[in-house]
């Protein structure tokens, strides 16, 4: 595949995917997700890689989250069924079930979708611009109850996802949603220094805990995203972008 929103390289053995809509904060189109998904299948199935960073093009932005305007045609021209079939509903949990470790370089805010995604990703590396914010809630969706509680814990994943607050990034390191907080010059080389050690480590032992880990949670990760992806499909369906979004809207228009 040829890519236009995500830049991929390899470095001793570490794949980097890059996020790379700048102008709009890395903002997840269907094109960016597929390109996202198909660049960590590549990376998954490259023996020479033995470890995945994602990360976000900028200074600001990890990502804002999904693409706002996107959505809204989306909704003004397909039912929920036409959308449901116009997107791989798997690629959220296959970036997670990765054999090969992964971390997100976390450069800026993870809002939205974005915040779904490094939730679902082994680790974090992040820095004074680090903040995530788990929004669903807050517009009549529903998202990470199969992927926060497994890195944070119940209590706190429950206030997050119910509260749809701002984690800046102090308690997102103290809560456990970052692994290592470092200043903002540091965050390459700290990221790249895991990375590289796990990259150094025996590939099968390495894909081998990841394994089991995954098996050994109280229920497997697919049996999780699956009652997700079930529930939000039949029993309440997330609210029309139109609708979820009129802060937005009121300040970029409607495009």
């Amino acid at each position: 595949m040829t890519y236009e929103h995500i830049l991929l390289d390899r470095q001793d053995g570490v794949g980097i995917v890059t996020l790379n809509r700048p102008d709009v904060l890395n903002a997840m189109n269907r094109k960016l997700s597929n390109e996202l998904a198909d660049a960590v299948k590549a990376l998954d199935a490259d023996d020479a890689i033995g470890c995945i960073v994602i990360t976000g093009a900028g200074d600001r932005a990890f990502s804002a989250g999904g693409d706002i305007h996107e959505q809204r045609e989306d909704d003004r021209r397909h039912s929920p069924e036409q959308l449901d079939a116009m997107t791989d509903p798997r690629r959220g949990y296959e970036i997670s079930a990765s054999r090969k470790p992964t971390i997100g370089m976390m450069n800026g805010l993870a809002y939205g979708g974005a915040a779904v995604l490094s939730s679902s990703l082994d680790m974090r590396v992040g820095c004074e611009n680090t903040k995530f914010r788990f929004l669903a809630a807050a517009y009549g969706r529903i998202n990470s109850t199969w992927t926060l509680p497994n890195q944070v814990g119940w209590p706190i994943a429950k206030e997050l996802l119910f509260s749809a607050r701002v984690v800046e990034a102090e308690e997102a390191y103290r809560i456990g949603l970052l692994n290592h907080l470092v200043p903002r010059a540091q965050l390459r080389e700290k990221t790249m220094w895991l990375a590289n050690m796990i990259a150094k480590n025996h590939t099968g032992a390495v894909t081998g805990i990841k394994s089991l880990l995954l098996q050994q949670l109280g229920e497997d990760l697919e049996a999780q995203w699956a009652a997700e992806k079930a529930y939000t499909t039949h029993v309440m369906r997330g609210a029309r972008a139109e609708d979820a979004f009129p802060d937005f809207i009121a300040r970029k228009g409607r495009g």
